[in-house]
Formats: C-alpha cells, structure tokens, sequence
C-alpha cells in the first residue's frame, strides 16, 4: 500500500523572476489532492515579437483539475496574479484572495470575460481548510497592500509559503509583518520554508517606506518647475506617499497612464486610500500654474507605450514638459529594461528635463528582502527544510547555501517541474513534470515552440522569401520564377535564374510532386544566401498548376 506524501511542485518562478504557480499536494502517489499558491505571468520583450503576456505552461495540473481545491493568492503584483483571467477557468477550481488582491483580478476576469470563475474575497490572516489542507494567511509587507504568507498544514507537517515580502518597521500602508504568528510557527515546529530569493545577493536591509516619504517631501518641495513622478503603479503605498509629499508642496496631482488608474481605483474601492485624497482631471492640469501641478505617471521601466514615454516623445495630448521641470524615478531598473530606461531619460534631457532617479536620491527602496530580512526571517521559522523560490538560478542556490550557514538542516533550491517531497523523508525530487511556457499572441495562449511564436522570431532575424512558379500538368516547366521578399538582402546575382536553373533540372515528373519542388527550391534559395547575405531568411514557396 503506497504511503502518503507531502508534496511541493513548482511549474513557474524556480529558476526565473517573474510568472509564479506553485503547487502542494498531500496524499499517495496514486491520489494526491492539490493546491496551487499564485497563478502569475512574466512579459514580453524583443526576443518574443508580437506577445505581450508569458505564462507557465499548467498542463500538468490540468490534467489533475478534478483533485486541486483552490488557488490561493498572496498579493496583487502581475507575476503573482497576471494569468489568472487566463489559466483559472481551465482550472475549475475557487480562487481565494484578500480584498484588494481580489478587486485587482476581477478586473481582470472581466476584462477576459472569464465570468465563470469563482473568486472568494478572505480578510487578512484568514483560515480555511481545502481537502487535506489547513490554510491560514498571515500578513507581511511588501511593495503592494496586502502582502501575506500561507500557512499549510498537513498530517505530515507545516509548510510556510512566503509570496514576496520584506520586513518593513515603518510601512506607510497597513501593518507591520505578524512576527508573533510566524514566531509561533517555528515553536511548534516547521517542516518546511519556501521562501521569497530576489535579494538573496544584497547585504543589509531593504529599507522603509516612511523613509522614503520623509525623502520625497523634501525633494518634492524644491522643485520649482512641472515635476512628473513615475513609480510602479501597484506600489499603492508610495503613490499615497507621493499624493502626500504633492500636497506639502502645494501641488495638485494629476494621474496618468491606465495602470495607474486601474490600480488606484481598486484602491479606493477597498478603502485603501486617505480620506480626502483627490485628483486633477488631466484636461484641467495644464491649465495649473507649473509649480503647482504633479503628475503621477506609468513608465518607470521605459515601456513605448506608458504615459512617461509619450510625453518625452512629445505626443501626450495633456502633457508637455519642457527646460526647468523635473522627472523623478521612484524605482529601480528590472534587469533587462536598461535600454529602455536610459533611452526614455536621454530623451527627456534633451528637453532640458532635470531628471532625478534612485542613484540621486533616497526615492526607493525595494520589496523584497535583503540578506538580513532573510536573517531574521530563519530566526522566526526556523524550518526543517528551507526551499527557495522567486529567483533565477544563482538567486536560488545562494539562498540555499545562506539558509544552510542559517542553521536549516536542509535545503533544496528546485527548478520548474521539480515534484519535491517534503514529507516523509524529505527532500528529494521523486519526478520532473511537464513545465514549460504559454504566450499570449493576440487573444490566443499559444504554446512554446508553436508555429506562430518561432516564424516570427525568424522574420525578425532574417525576413521571409516568397518564391512563386508555376509547373503544367505534364510537369513542364512554365513562365519565370516570381520573387519577393520582406527584411532580406539580395545580392548581385539574380536568385530567380538560380531557382529557375534548379527547378529546370529536375526530371519532368518529379516536378509533379509539389513538396519535392519547394524541397528544391529552398535549396537553391538557401546556397544563394549563404554567399551572398550569410542568413538565411523564411522561405515560402507557391507551386502554381498550369495547363
């Protein structure tokens, strides 16, 4: 009779920083029941064109839908909760999330007319209990309201999950981390801690966001021009902070960008925001005097599209800033958007735009926790086992070796599609899972390595040839050889005669039998390019019937 186990698998968020979806299951290999924590999505960049939204591939649990009681959410960041809308109506399963993290995927949900999807608003610190497992949220901060780690209990031992947090001793907005709860935790013995690595590299501590405000009161208050801040939208806390440190100023603030709106009004929806906090139509503020008008706006990460890149391109309808106003960047650059945001600040320097960024001033501090968060966390816990998460490899296997000097008795750093067991005898990979990637083209979830998704990673490197002829019924060669072609450098030599000598060469017959003729004519085109460009573009090949 096979035994029961206590499970921990990852399909998104192990070996990456971005697109989450971990799941725990409990009970024997044959029936094992599930929960998943966190359903999230990563972004597109210039190595996937025409996608916007990536997220893991959840086949796997899918195909076991009939035994997952719920999905859980620890917070309303878009790696956590971006692919909800896309993933939960196959899932079929409650999804559960505290009040703003709710109204921020109901948005969503009905954005993608996914109307089918049971979504549960829970309080803070909430417990309930989903097949063989009791659940308990406890709140943490975060750069987002409502952060909170799940407590997992099992017959065979208590896991804690984090989500993503900090320790934070003077947020701006809500309480502090519930230390005593998780203190109690370790009193009674943790089996396991999986636990939040992006920081795992940076000594010290993250820092506060009542430091942060005190700073941006004090640098908001010497501007004299226009001054435009842009920050991530879901940090509600520093947006309040920069509405706060606006009105210090004597400043009205004025939102911009669709995020931005989206997220404050999920906010004042759940009563997240200050009594009396108020905002400028963007049509009235540019008739406000310049020093006394903020503009609060998307695009901290140089994305074409947000308000901030708009208005440095000089196209925003409401907006100009030109020489004495000032940008603030109250954020930090994700790895990879460098070009982006340098280019976006050049741009705005040109205009004679004073730009400030978090190099300048004490203007950010980061969610997530440092190496003496990490610290003081494994003195609260103090798991058996230690598995790190939201990290790419390194990120991992140094947060595996910290929590080792740490005192944890063991530590595992997984990969996606790794089925972990904790318990009994934990850990130890039993299995690798299908895992993998979902794009989002357009409207359709497509899967990695689907046709649409790698032509056009092709097109973009080396174009697309269409080669058109035409062959008649006895297989003679009819009429010249049509050429075009999108992105692709030809030669001297015209490649029509190399096709059409190739085509001439083949036995009549052989003509007849289309694939081998686009089989030929990709050949040819092939050694053309070869010499004469060094790539080799998509080819498309029509074979026309004559009489």
């Amino acid at each position: 009779m096979s035994r029961k186990e206590l499970v921990f698998l990852p399909l998104g968020g192990s070996g990456e920083i971005g697109m989450n979806m971990n799941l725990y299951g409990f009970g024997t290999e044959a029936n094992r029941q599930w929960i998943m924590i966190d359903c999230g999505v990563t972004f597109g960049d210039l190595s996937t064109p025409g996608v916007d939204l990536i997220c893991p591939d959840p086949s796997y649990i899918i195909e076991e839908r009939e035994a997952l009681h719920g999905l859980l959410l620890t917070h309303g960041h878009e790696d956590h909760i971006g692919a909800v809308a896309l993933i939960a109506p196959q899932l079929g399963c409650p999804v559960y999330a505290t009040p703003f993290t709710a109204a921020l995927v109901q948005r969503k949900l009905d954005e993608y007319g996914a109307d089918d999807v049971e979504l549960n608003i829970i309080d803070m610190n909430s417990k309930l209990s989903l097949g063989p497992f009791d659940l308990e949220y406890v709140t943490l901060t975060h750069s987002i309201p409502e952060p909170s780690a799940v407590v997992i209990k099992t017959e065979l031992g208590t896991v804690l999950h984090t989500g993503d947090w900090k320790i934070d001793p003077n947020p701006t907005l809500g309480p502090e981390a519930d230390a005593a709860a998780i203190r109690k935790l370790g009193d009674a013995g943790l089996l396991a801690m999986v636990c939040d690595s992006t920081n795992v590299f940076s000594p010290g501590e993250s820092g506060s966001e009542g430091k942060v405000r005190k700073h941006l009161v004090e640098l908001i208050s010497k501007q004299t021009g226009r001054v435009a801040v842009t920050t991530f939208a879901s940090n509600v806390s520093r947006v309040v902070s920069i509405c706060e440190a606006a009105a210090a100023a004597d400043r009205s603030v004025c939102l911009l960008g669709r995020s931005m709106l989206r997220i404050v009004d999920a906010a004042r929806e759940v009563g997240l925001l200050p009594r009396g906090l108020a905002f400028v139509d963007p049509k009235d503020a540019g008739h406000l005097p310049r020093q006394h008008v903020l503009y609060l706006c998307t695009g901290s990460q140089g994305e074409p599209r947000a308000a901030l890149a708009r208005i440095a391109r000089d196209d925003h309808r409401d907006l100009v800033l030109s020489d004495g106003d000032t940008v603030i960047f109250s954020s930090k650059i994700i790895p990879g958007n460098e070009r982006e945001i340098y280019n976006l600040q050049n741009e705005l320097v040109d205009r004679g735009v004073n730009v400030i960024t978090e190099k300048d001033e004490f203007i950010h501090v980061s969610g997530h926790p440092c190496r003496d968060e990490l610290k003081a966390m494994y003195e609260w816990a103090r798991p058996h086992i230690a598995i790190p998460v939201h990290g790419e490899a390194r990120h991992l296997e140094e947060h595996a070796d910290l929590a080792v000097r740490l005192g944890v008795e063991e530590a595992l750093a997984p990969r996606n599609g790794d089925l972990i067991r904790l318990a009994p005898e934990g850990p130890e990979v039993l299995d690798e899972v299908p895992s993998g990637r979902m794009y989002l083209d357009g409207d359709a979830l497509l899967a990695d390595g689907a046709a649409p998704i790698r032509e056009r990673k092709k097109l973009g490197y080396a174009g697309v040839l269409f080669v058109s002829l035409t062959v008649g019924k006895k297989g003679d060669f009819v009429g010249d050889v049509a050429i075009s072609g999108h992105g692709v450098y030809f030669g001297e030599a015209p490649l029509a005669d190399d096709i059409a000598a190739a085509v001439a060469d083949m036995p009549r017959l052989k003509r007849l039998d289309e694939e081998a003729v686009e089989l030929v004519v990709k050949r040819a085109a092939r050694v053309y390019f070869d010499e004469a460009w060094g790539k080799r573009p998509l080819i498309q090949t029509h074979v026309h019937r004559g009489a």
